[in-house]
């Protein structure tokens, strides 16, 4: 879909767009402090915070729009529904896998002062998601799995959710395992989870806001569009939650007024459109003759442009 859009939606509510980001991060701030200090249920917690975050960017992409195109129909929604009962699955699945090593691994008490063991967890933590994230964009078989969140021509809270099910599972094991087998204590994991929770989400939402110099530390809206996009040089980014690991690889691309043109896949033929719920489901099992030369041709020319772009 292409974006030509100008900032006009969203300039009525100079002031909700500054606040926007600072006020997310508040309600992160406060719910890990409160849900550590009064013992509540780190699974519980972070899913009801997940629900709230998502509605609260829900009402914003309705006040200060970055694209009024990007907004969900009511279909969309349905569709989207239903591939988030899928990303909670992948999170269950994931959670299950990792229980057992995290008990294991895990010490009860933090080793580290917990102001010194957030910000050691959180580094560690967004480095295993940048690398398995970046993986799944060059890996064939972890690109059939992860290509499915790139269908969509629009780039919404809504979609962020747009994932497969193995996609979700393997990320999450991955990013958790690494934490656990470092021993960071599973308090500094919960912490550090629900400001994952809110970068994830507010990088994928359809709203007008601008960080500035905070693009360099973390990841917002203005640089996961450019992830999104069809043009392999701007499509960098592969941080969810911090932009530094993006600076040291050399796949930051970002840089103010920078927008892409269109978002999606390069080729959309290579994957079953989002409708098609059970054919995504089954698109990483499938023989490969139905999509696998398209799907290829279209990574390879993808990553070998990202990577002249970095080495440029």
């Amino acid at each position: 879909m292409v974006s030509d859009r100008t900032p006009e939606p969203g300039s009525r509510y100079p002031l909700l767009r500054r606040a926007a980001y600072p006020l997310l991060l508040a309600a992160a701030l406060a719910t890990a402090v409160a849900g550590l200090r009064l013992h509540w249920d780190p699974g519980a917690t972070s899913f009801s915070f997940l629900l709230g975050t998502m509605l609260y960017l829900g009402i914003l992409e309705r006040f200060i729009p970055y694209d009024i195109d990007w907004h969900p129909t009511r279909r969309e929604w349905a569709q989207y529904g239903v591939y988030f009962l899928l990303t909670v699955l992948g999170g269950a699945l994931s959670a299950g896998l990792v229980a057992a090593a995290a008990t294991a691994l895990a010490p009860a008490q933090p080793r580290l002062p917990m102001w010194a063991e957030i910000p050691l967890a959180l580094l560690l933590g967004s480095l295993a998601g940048y690398v398995m994230h970046r993986l799944s964009h060059h890996n064939r078989w972890l690109w059939r799995v992860h290509g499915i969140h790139h269908v969509p021509d629009k780039v919404n809270v809504g979609n962020n959710g747009v994932n497969h099910v193995f996609d979700v599972a393997i990320d999450q094991f991955v990013v958790q395992f690494a934490l656990a087998l470092a021993g960071f204590s599973e308090a500094s994991v919960f912490a550090i989870g629900i400001f994952v929770l809110a970068q994830g989400y507010i990088a994928h939402a359809n709203i007008d806001v601008r960080l500035g110099w905070l693009n360099h530390i973390v990841v917002g809206p203005e640089q996961h569009r450019l992830h999104h996009s069809t043009d392999p040089a701007d499509a960098g980014h592969f941080g969810a939650e911090l932009s530094i690991w993006d600076h040291v690889f050399g796949s930051y691309t970002w840089r103010p007024g920078r927008k892409p043109l269109r978002v999606g896949l390069i080729d959309p033929s290579t994957f079953p459109q989002t409708r098609s719920v059970f054919a995504s489901v089954l698109h990483p099992l499938r023989r490969r003759a139905r999509y696998q030369h398209r799907d290829d041709d279209a990574r390879t020319v993808a990553a070998s442009a990202r990577d002249r772009a970095a080495d440029g």
